[in-house]
This record gives structure tokens, sequence and C-alpha cells, in this order.
């Protein structure tokens, strides 16, 4: 007890000190930061969890979701690179989103609200990648002389079909590389490949002659059914038809004098 009583006002006295000189620290603190400027604090959204994927609670349910457009390359252009570059991200993230609530709306079958969402976050994030890629030209154009994107040749396949192959850097050169040679053969023969590219030619060509003719009866049922239809408009959504032409046909004018007489 009389070591007890000797060590408490010794302890008392430390306390004491150890307060005052805490005290003079935090003051001195408190005005090192008064005269030094304040620097902004950097902090993350609040929402860091799983919820991050799903889209708000209240389109939970609805059969659409209010939205708007896409963004075009004509709104991209008049943006910087930081703003491009933070766009890239949000558009990533509502991508992600928007394919999270897909898959669960198949999961639970029901309809995803709106999925023309995910069309225009596509064609955004093209349009955005096209925009960069066109500065990225113009910069090395600038600077070089040359486009600084990747070389590439139109090559052909075992099949026959022609393709757009994208050049690769390699430590290995092109004739000491047997892997490379074995997965890429540029050369076609033989009679079942002739006869394979006879037959997808005579599909594509088939494939786009019904096209036309579809395209054909669509415009000669609008000149019958519209007579005073603006045929400039006409040739426009129907480049492959020859408005002018279909117009001057026999049926169609009888067409066009009954209804006048009527």
């Amino acid at each position: 007890m009389n070591i007890f009583r000797q060590i408490l006002p010794i302890s008392q006295q430390l306390t004491k000190c150890l307060a005052a000189v805490t005290s003079q620290q935090a003051s001195a603190i408190m005005q090192r930061q008064m005269v030094l400027p304040l620097r902004a604090i950097a902090t993350t959204t609040p929402r860091n969890d799983l919820m991050e994927f799903f889209d708000d609670k209240k389109h939970w349910g609805e059969q659409e979701v209010k939205h708007g457009r896409g963004w075009t390359k004509d709104d991209l252009r008049i943006k910087s690179n930081s703003d491009l570059h933070k766009l890239w991200f949000v558009l990533l993230k509502e991508r992600n989103l928007l394919l999270t609530m897909e898959h669960e709306c198949k999961e639970k079958m029901e309809l995803f609200p709106s999925p023309e969402r995910l069309d225009k976050v596509k064609e955004s994030m093209d349009n955005l990648e096209e925009v960069v890629r066109e500065r990225n030209r113009a910069y090395y154009l600038l600077e070089t002389g040359e486009t600084g994107e990747r070389p590439g040749r139109l090559e052909t396949n075992e099949l026959g079909i022609r393709f757009f192959y994208r050049s690769f850097e390699h430590v290995i050169p092109k004739f000491a590389n047997r892997k490379w040679n074995e997965r890429h053969k540029f050369t076609f023969g033989g009679y079942a490949v002739w006869k394979f590219l006879r037959l997808y030619r005579e599909r594509l060509y088939n494939e786009k002659r019904k096209l036309r003719n579809r395209e054909r009866n669509e415009v000669v049922h609008l000149l019958r059914r519209f007579p005073n239809i603006d045929r400039q408009t006409l040739a426009q959504r129907f480049p492959s038809v020859d408005v002018e032409k279909l117009y001057k046909l026999d049926k169609i004018r009888i067409n066009q004098s009954t209804s006048k007489d009527s």
C-alpha cells in the first residue's frame, strides 16, 4: 500500500504532463493546417455491394422503363479525352447492369423491360470507340505521317472465303514459326472446296435477289395504294429500287387514273 501511495501522485503528474503535450501538439497541427492549403479528398461511391449490378428497385416488375437515346458520334466528338474515359466506364457499368437484369428475368421467366436499352448502350460504346480511333489516327498522322493502327490485309481461309486479317507481333519469324503456320493456312484447293464456293455464292445471290424483289414489290404496293406519295423520299428509303421506272408501269398508272376518276 505504501508503494501504491508513492506511485499514485507520480502517475497523476505524468498524465497532466502528457495532456499538456498533446494539447500543444494538437494546437500546432491545427495551426499548420490553417496555413497549408486544403487538399481535395477522393471518395468512392458508398454503394459497393452486389446491388450495383441490379437496376433500381422501382423498375422491378415494370413493363417499360423510360430511357433516353444513345450517344451519337457528333455528341462524343465535342467531349474531352477525360470525359470519354469516364463515359466509357459509365456505359460499361450500365451494360453489365442490363445484362444482369436480363439474365435474372430469364431465370424468373419474366419479360425484360425495355430491351432496346442494351442496343443503345452497345451503339454508344461502338460510337465512342470510333471517335477515339479517329483521334488516334489524326494524332499519329500529324506526328508520324501514319495511321498508327495495327496493319492488316485481306486473306483467304481454307474454305476460300476472304476475310480481313490483322497482323500481330511475334518473336519468331514467319518462316520459322511452325505453330503459327499450322493454324493459319491462307490457301484452299480441291474439288470439294470449289463445289462449296459455287453453292455458297449461289446462296448469297439468291438472298440478294429475294431481298431486291421484296423491296420492289413493297414499292409497287405503296405506289398503288398512295399515288401522291413523295417519290424522292421513297427512293431514299429503297435505294436498290428504281422508283421512276416503277412509276411508269401500266398497272400503277391505271390505278392512279381510276383513283382520280372516282
